[in-house]
């Protein structure tokens, strides 16, 4: 391991980093120098520019806390994140697609009756979400769990102004796999750009908007677990997502309806919107 040069380095590196006994370990060490080398060979890096990019991932390490994932946005905003949903996530036709995490999940949250409000004292246009569970046969599913969550009217989630939580619950269908709840309407917004990731877009000549949706994550027995968007139709963002997200099968439409009975029986004191959508999941085996 002396005297190695720009020709002799790579294939000694990978020597030295699949030795382990893990063969997964030794496969990805593997690639992973293989591939970095390759990038290091294809750009010849400067020594500044080297010290640059060294710096900019600890910008991004000093940048995370319990509430923001710099990390995550560096992978959703390079395509990484999609890239492994893509991979993990190679499922039969008709079964619903699956979108990014996103960084404002959060473990703790709710779980409410179906028909409640989980954005009660948010300002907003009234929204009325409503679907179905189905498995891929068509059969509707009971008791799946049907996690919620988006941002306010002013793009913002919970967890990035307070710490209450806010407009994200947990329902479960009923015994036709429907589930229906009240929120607000959320709107298109940007991720947070004051950080490295943030410099990264601009000097990329990017925005940092995402466009408007609901996260919606189901899970159920004998089905895999589900996580995935719904976008709307008319969003100026829709073509250009800064992470990547959008699936023509996942863009939907409001509807807009007047104040009186709503669908669930309850009475609307104002006019609202209306969002219906049905999920097919998938098999685990």
């Amino acid at each position: 391991m002396r005297d190695l040069n720009e020709d002799t380095l790579t294939k000694e590196t990978i020597r030295a980093v699949t030795g382990g006994k893990d063969g997964r370990i030794s496969a990805v060490s593997e690639a992973l120098v293989r591939h970095l080398h390759a990038f290091i060979r294809e750009i010849e890096p400067s020594q500044a520019e080297w010290e640059f990019g060294i710096d900019f991932l600890t910008r991004v390490g000093k940048m995370c806390s319990e509430t923001r994932q710099e990390f995550i946005l560096l992978s959703d905003t390079l395509g990484v994140s999609m890239l492994v949903d893509a991979i993990n996530h190679r499922q039969p036709e008709g079964v619903t697609e699956t979108t990014v995490f996103g960084p404002f999940y959060v473990e703790s949250r709710p779980e409410l009756p179906l028909g409640a409000n989980m954005s009660p004292n948010e300002t907003g246009v009234p929204l009325f979400v409503s679907g179905t569970v189905s498995d891929i046969e068509g059969r509707p599913i009971a008791g799946a769990s049907v996690d919620a969550w988006h941002s306010d009217d002013d793009g913002h989630y919970d967890v990035q102004v307070g710490s209450d939580l806010r407009m994200r619950a947990r329902f479960r269908s009923d015994a036709e796999g429907r589930f229906w709840f009240w929120t607000v309407r959320p709107t298109f917004y940007p991720i947070p750009n004051d950080g490295p990731v943030g410099d990264m877009l601009a000097a990329q000549g990017r925005h940092p908007y995402r466009p408007e949706h609901v996260h919606f994550m189901i899970a159920a027995l004998g089905q895999k677990t589900l996580v995935t968007h719904l976008f709307i139709d008319d969003d100026p963002y829709l073509d250009s997502d800064v992470v990547f997200g959008v699936k023509s099968s996942l863009v939907t439409r409001y509807r807009y309806e007047t104040a009186g009975e709503a669908p669930d029986g309850s009475i609307s004191l104002r006019d609202y919107l209306s969002l219906e959508y049905h999920f097919v999941l998938s098999p685990a085996a």
